[in-house]
This record gives C-alpha cells, sequence and structure tokens, in this order.
C-alpha cells in the first residue's frame, strides 16, 4: 500500500477539498463588469459548478492597463505572428506596449496557478481563431492568440488553459479539468518534496490514465523511471512532468480509452468469473461502437476492481481523475 500523500476521490468532493485548486479566470467571466460595453460575460458553469472546487484568481488585463470602463474596442493589426494592439476606431494608434506593462508583472506571479479559463474571441485573452487586421481593413487568413494569452502561455507552457467558449465541447470541458486536477496533484505530490519515491509513486496512479492518451507515452514515461536515467531528481522530474502534461494536452480518443479498460480487466482474471469478465468486455465494446457512453465501463470495471482488485489498482487515477459529481463522463 502506498504512503504517498496523494489526493483520493473523496478528497476531490466539494465538502472535502481541503483547499481549493487555484485558477486564474478572466473577471468578466465572473460577472465582472469589465467589458468593453461595461456589461459582463458571466459564465454560470465557471462561476457556479466549477466555484466549487477552483479558488479563482480573477484579472482583466485591459482593466490593468488603464483602458477604462465602456472603453472603444480593441483589435489586433499587422503582423499575425507579430501584432500590434489597436483601438479599433483609431487608424495608426499602437497600445501594446500600454497593455504589456500591466500584463507580464501580473503573469510573472501566477506559478500557483494549476489552470486558467479565459474569455473567448478577445484580441487580449482569446485562445485562437482572433482576428488581425491589415491596413486594409480586412484580417489575415491566419489567426492569433490574445495578447494576454499569447504571453501567459510562453511563460506557463504546461499550464492547461482553456476558454470558456470551448467548454461547451464536452471533450474539451473533460480534457481541460482532468489537466487541471493532474496538474494540481503533480505540484503537491512531487513538486513540494521532490523525491524519486514520490515521483514513481504519482506516476503509478496515473499509468492508465496516461496509457489511455498514448500507449507510446505509457511505454516512455516508464522507462524514464525504471532507474536507468542518468539525469538528476530535478532534470528527470521536470523532463517527466513535461513529457506527462503534454501527454494529456488533449482529449484520449475512444479506441485508446479501450485498450486501457481492457488492461485493467485483466486485474480481475483470478478473482472473477469469466462470465463476468465477459459481460464487462462486452461492455467495454458498446461504448467502443458508442452505443454507451464512458461512464458505463468505468463504473461496472470500478465495481468489481473495488471489490477483488489490488490495491495499487484502486488506486488509478483513471477511475477518478476528477470530481465524480461533476458527471463529466456521463457526456463523452
Amino acid at each position: 500500500m502506498t504512503t504517498t500523500k496523494h489526493i483520493s476521490e473523496d478528497s476531490f468532493s466539494a465538502d472535502k477539498l481541503q483547499h481549493k485548486i487555484p485558477v486564474g479566470i478572466s473577471a468578466c467571466l465572473l460577472g465582472d463588469n469589465v467589458r468593453f460595453n461595461g456589461g459582463h460575460s458571466r459564465s454560470d458553469y465557471c462561476d457556479a459548478t466549477l466555484s466549487d472546487y477552483f479558488d479563482y484568481q480573477k484579472f482583466c488585463p485591459e482593466v490593468a492597463a488603464g483602458f477604462g470602463t465602456p472603453r472603444p474596442t480593441l483589435r489586433l493589426e499587422g503582423n499575425p505572428q507579430d501584432p500590434r494592439m489597436t483601438y479599433s476606431n483609431q487608424k495608426g494608434g499602437d497600445i501594446t506596449h500600454t497593455f504589456m506593462e500591466a500584463s507580464l508583472p501580473y503573469i510573472d506571479k501566477l506559478a500557483h496557478l494549476d489552470g486558467y479559463i479565459l474569455m473567448k474571441n478577445s484580441p487580449s485573452c482569446g485562445l485562437e481563431r482572433i482576428k488581425v487586421y491589415q491596413e486594409n481593413g480586412h484580417p489575415h487568413m491566419q489567426r492569433t492568440s490574445g495578447l494576454f494569452t499569447k504571453a501567459l502561455r510562453e511563460r506557463y507552457p504546461l499550464l492547461p488553459v482553456e476558454e470558456d467558449g470551448r467548454l461547451n465541447d464536452p471533450l474539451l470541458k473533460e480534457n481541460f479539468l482532468m489537466r487541471v486536477f493532474a496538474h494540481h496533484e503533480f505540484r503537491h505530490c512531487v513538486e513540494i518534496a521532490p523525491s524519486m519515491k514520490s515521483l514513481i509513486e504519482f506516476h503509478s496512479r496515473y499509468k492508465y490514465l496516461v496509457m489511455a492518451h498514448s500507449q507510446p507515452a505509457y511505454k516512455m514515461l516508464g522507462k524514464m523511471l525504471s532507474g536507468n536515467d542518468p539525469r538528476s531528481l530535478v532534470e528527470l522530474k521536470d523532463a517527466y512532468f513535461h513529457a506527462f502534461m503534454t501527454t494529456l494536452s488533449k482529449p484520449a480518443k475512444r479506441k485508446n480509452h479501450c485498450n486501457a479498460l481492457m488492461h485493467l480487466v485483466g486485474y480481475l482474471k483470478r478473482s472473477v468469473d469469466v462470465s463476468i469478465r465477459k459481460d464487462i468486455l462486452g461492455v467495454i465494446e458498446q461504448y467502443r461502437r458508442g452505443e454507451v457512453n464512458l461512464a458505463t465501463p468505468i463504473t461496472l470495471l470500478n465495481h468489481y476492481l473495488s471489490h477483488y482488485g489490488s490495491q495499487y489498482v484502486k488506486e488509478q487515477r483513471y477511475f477518478a481523475p476528477y470530481p465524480s459529481a461533476l458527471g463529466i463522463r456521463n457526456a463523452i
């Protein structure tokens, strides 16, 4: 039985989470009247549902830069690779320096965060698809990120970042929240007191979640911790975390989930009748065909493993990567 101070399924529930997870967020998504028109873009999902688990650090870079509320609309102009920020109604203006002078010192203080939720379609906070205008007034074909978001991602490339509009997509929402909780657990179980033991124990809990995203990454991460890597602990820890978060950066595919589930069924080989294992495999096949959601085989398999599985498999984070109360796997 592992002795690592890891985060159990119960500790993810709203009433038992000792410390809410620190997550940055665009202030308008929490109802602050900071938009260009003096209004807000409150997200009920962020402000109500996720607030049970997240300790939000809100920020509006445009207000921080002193642009005022209400204010003329902003847009990006020039080279899509290095655009400048201007007011839409002022030709030739450039307020990029003023904007970044307020944003960069704030960004430098965000190393404690485990995620960031941004306002969509914003020239400052948009995650992608932000228009950059040419001198003739037409946008380039190439789109970009908002200036604040670009600087945030350059400073913290492994930080889970998502925009509010994309959280309406069940797969993107699941992937973002899974990464936030994994990022948080790594910081509190490995970064807080790095040791080879804590790193291996973290990896042991996340093995099948990694497998569900990439079998090559599963093998690569295991090899890194095999004891044959010549790097120092700090170098190995950083390389592991980079590869781990990169592996989780895109939603897992259905076929990879099936592969992980079938591997987990193997832990019942000596303790559960073959007819029951066939039933479980049948439900996994139903999931593969898209006839049931992921929660169905997960719940069935977890039921038997909780009774007949080893301590090792019971502690797999694959079964509880985030609070079950969120009901996320009912939609994917």
